[in-house]
C-alpha cells in the first residue's frame, strides 16, 4: 500500500476541546451589575466598618438586579457576587482567595482569564478570573498605587510590594504581547526560622549552627541562588541573629525583609517619575547609608554598579553586613561580582577588583530549587583570598543528592580563630584543635599570592 493511501485512512484527529467560559450575555450582565453596585456603594466607603459596606453592597445588588431584563441568577451565584463585588472594595479581586492561602507560594496571572498558582512547589492552573481586562487592570493600578508608584505607557514594568510583604511585579503592554502580566511571590506571615529550615530540609543541624556563628561573629555572607530559590527567606533567617543592640539598615528595590530587632532603619530605591526625575537606585542609599551610623548593611539584592559601594562597605569597617546575587554557583557568584563592579563606571583592574572581593567576603551560602520544588542549601564555602589571579574559595557543606542531606566536608573553617576572638565558638567537632584546617581546592601553584585579611 501506498504512503498515500495509509494517510487517507488515517482518521484526523478529533479538534481539541475548548473550553467553554460563562456566556457573554451573562457576563455582560455581571459586569454591568457589578459597575452599578459599586458606583452606588462608593459614597458610603468613607468611615464604614466591613458589615455595613458588605450589608450595603447586598442591597445595592438586589435593586441593581431588578433592573435587569432576566436577571434571574440562583443564590450561590448571587453570594458569589457579593463576595466579588466586596473582594473589590476591600482587597484584590479574586486574588484575594490566594493571598490568605497558606500553602500558595506564587500568584502569576498571564491574562484577566488565566491565573497559575504554586502550591507547595507544584504549578497548577486555578479557576479563578477576573471580570474583564478592565478589571484586571484596575487591580494592578491599586496594587501599584499602594506604594506610590505608577505604571503607564511611559512607565509599563513596575515592582511593588503588598501590605503583607508580598513582592509584586507588573507589566503591561506594548512590553507584554497580549494582557498585562501580574506576578506575585509570597512570604509567610509569620516568617521562617532556621528549625523551620532545617525541619523542612533545607539545611542541616551543622549548617544552620555554622551560618549563626558567622552572623553572630560579624562576617560577610553573600547569599546566591537562582530565582526562586529562596535567598530572600535564607536572608531573613540570618538576619535574625544579628544583636538585638546593633543599628540595622536594609536597602531594597522594595521593602521584603521582616526583621524583628527594635532599631532597623528601612530604605527602599524609587523609580523615576513622569518627567525622568525623581530617581534614587540601591547605589544612592548604599553610599548614603554609610553616612547614618550603621553597625550592619544588609542589601536585599546585588545586582549593578552598587556592588562596587558594598564591597567597600564591607572593607571599611561595616563588618557583618549580607547580601544577596543572583547565580548559577559561588563560583558563578564572584564572576558576577566582577561584572557589577565594571558597571559602576570605573576603569579599575580586574586584580584590583578580585583583591576588594576576596577581602571583603568570608562566606558564600549558595542555594537552589530543586526538581521537585523543593529548596536546599546545596553549598556552603569559605573564601581564603587570592592566589596568583585567582580567588580561592574552599567547600565547607556540599549536598548530598543522592541522600538529600547538606553534609559538612570534614574541614576546619579558618575563620574559626576570627570568631573566636569575638567570643563566639561552635560545638564539637568545630572546636577540636586536632580538626584538619581547611585547605584550598587544588590549583597549579601561583608565581605569588596574597592571604586572606586579618583585620579580625
Amino acid at each position: 500500500m501506498k504512503l498515500s493511501e495509509k494517510l487517507a485512512r488515517i482518521e484526523p484527529p478529533a479538534p481539541p476541546a475548548v473550553k467553554r467560559g460563562r456566556d457573554k450575555p451573562v457576563n455582560a450582565m455581571r459586569r454591568r451589575v457589578r459597575e452599578q453596585v459599586l458606583r452606588d456603594v462608593a459614597p458610603s466607603l468613607a468611615g464604614g466598618s466591613q458589615e455595613r459596606i458588605r450589608a450595603d453592597v447586598t442591597t445595592a445588588l438586589e435593586e441593581a438586579l431588578g433592573t435587569e431584563r432576566n436577571a434571574t441568577i440562583d443564590d450561590a451565584a448571587r453570594r458569589t457576587l457579593i463576595e466579588s463585588v466586596t473582594a473589590d472594595l476591600f482587597g484584590y479581586g479574586p486574588l484575594d482567595q490566594f493571598l490568605s492561602d497558606p500553602a500558595i507560594n506564587e500568584i502569576m496571572c498571564n491574562a484577566h482569564d488565566e491565573i497559575w498558582i504554586e502550591r507547595d512547589g507544584e504549578i497548577e492552573r486555578s479557576g479563578a478570573s477576573f471580570s474583564d481586562t478592565e478589571h484586571y487592570r484596575a487591580v494592578i493600578d491599586k496594587i501599584v498605587a499602594g506604594v506610590g508608584r505608577r505604571i503607564d505607557e511611559s512607565q509599563p514594568y513596575v515592582d511593588a510590594r503588598l501590605s503583607d510583604g508580598s513582592r509584586v511585579n507588573a507589566i503591561i503592554p506594548p512590553l507584554s504581547t497580549g494582557e498585562p502580566i501580574l506576578t506575585v511571590r509570597r512570604f509567610r506571615a509569620e516568617g521562617f526560622g532556621v528549625k523551620d529550615l532545617i525541619n523542612n530540609g533545607t539545611t542541616s543541624m551543622e549548617a544552620g549552627l555554622f551560618l549563626e556563628a558567622c552572623v553572630r561573629g560579624k562576617q560577610n555572607v553573600l547569599i546566591t541562588g537562582g530565582t526562586g530559590s529562596g535567598k530572600t527567606t535564607l536572608l531573613n533567617v540570618l538576619s535574625g541573629w544579628v544583636g538585638a543592640a546593633e543599628r540595622i539598615i536594609t536597602i531594597e528595590d522594595a521593602a521584603e525583609l521582616r526583621l524583628q530587632q527594635p532599631h532597623v532603619v528601612s530604605l527602599e530605591s524609587r523609580p523615576a517619575n513622569v518627567e525622568g526625575r525623581g530617581e534614587v537606585t540601591i547605589r544612592d542609599l548604599v553610599r548614603n547609608a554609610l553616612r547614618m551610623r550603621p553597625d550592619r548593611i544588609i542589601v536585599g539584592e546585588v545586582r549593578g554598579g552598587e556592588a562596587l559601594d558594598m564591597l567597600q562597605a564591607m572593607n571599611t569597617g561595616h563588618e557583618g553586613s549580607l547580601t544577596t546575587v543572583h547565580a548559577n554557583a559561588p563560583r558563578d557568584a564572584l564572576f558576577r561580582l566582577e561584572t557589577m563592579v565594571l558597571m559602576a563606571g570605573f576603569d579599575l583592574p580586574m586584580r584590583a577588583i578580585r583583591e576588594q572581593i576576596a577581602a571583603a567576603i568570608d562566606v558564600v551560602v549558595h542555594q537552589e530549587r530543586t526538581r521537585t520544588g523543593r529548596r536546599r542549601i546545596t553549598e556552603i564555602c569559605e573564601v581564603h583570598g587570592m592566589e596568583g589571579e585567582t580567588i580561592v574559595l574552599q567547600t565547607l557543606f556540599a549536598y548530598d543528592h543522592a541522600n538529600d542531606k547538606l553534609r559538612p566536608a570534614g574541614l576546619r573553617p579558618k575563620l574559626l580563630d576570627r570568631l573566636a576572638d569575638r567570643g563566639v565558638a561552635l560545638p564539637p567537632p568545630w572546636e577540636r584543635e586536632d580538626a584538619p584546617m581547611s585547605r584550598p581546592m587544588s590549583r597549579p601553584m601561583p608565581r605569588q599570592g596574597t592571604a586572606k585579611r586579618g583585620r579580625r
